[in-house]
């Protein structure tokens, strides 16, 4: 039999892991190891790459750049900004006069001015509300259902249609559904097979 070296001390109150014999004990102990773990939740991303370990930091910003709470708060800013370029550019693009009883007065630019940030301000309202409330119904419909596929966003929309148009009565609430459903789902799919 090979000798390992002379076994470690023990204590009256140490107990053996594998083995009553302490010469298979630490052998066992040497080649199984300590048992002990030093990290909580590890985490190996699937890459081509060599794998590295994701810190407590990074898994914490990545838990919270997926929550719902952040992809809502990212949609309406994203949506605010596209409405306010829409309706920046509808502005432009017609200047319609207040009053257009009064012809014969030109337009002074600051009512002019004061149009379009009207209008800007109303596109952007619009788009950043209908964004939040997409993503945050599709995150919740995805984390219900536990999976990423084109159904999540056809009932997100079908669900965001119902509630815009329901403030117009349950007919367009219908509609709205059934065309913001259509839309999604035409969105997702050339997304996806991109």
């Amino acid at each position: 039999m090979m000798n390992f070296g002379p076994p470690p001390p023990r204590d009256a109150n140490t107990k053996p892991q594998f083995f009553e014999n302490p010469d298979l004990d630490s052998l066992s102990k040497h080649f199984i190891g300590n048992m002990q773990r030093y990290r909580e939740h590890v985490v190996i991303p699937k890459s081509n790459g060599p794998v590295q370990i994701k810190t407590n930091e990074e898994q914490m910003i990545e838990r919270a750049v997926e929550s719902c709470t952040f992809k809502s708060i990212t949609s309406c800013v994203m949506g605010y900004g596209l409405g306010a370029a829409i309706g920046l550019f509808t502005a432009s693009v017609n200047p319609n006069m207040m009053d257009p009883m009064a012809n014969e007065r030109k337009q002074t630019a600051r009512e002019i001015f004061r149009e379009m940030r009207a209008t800007t301000h109303s596109y952007a309202k619009n788009f950043a509300l209908i964004g939040c409330v997409f993503s945050a119904v599709e995150c919740a419909i995805e984390s219900q259902r536990g999976v990423t596929d084109w159904r999540n966003g056809t009932y997100a929309g079908a669900v965001t249609g119902g509630l815009i148009g329901l403030r117009a009565g349950v007919k367009a609430g219908i509609i709205g559904a059934a065309g913001f459903a259509a839309f999604s789902t035409v969105i997702d799919y050339y997304m996806r097979s991109r």
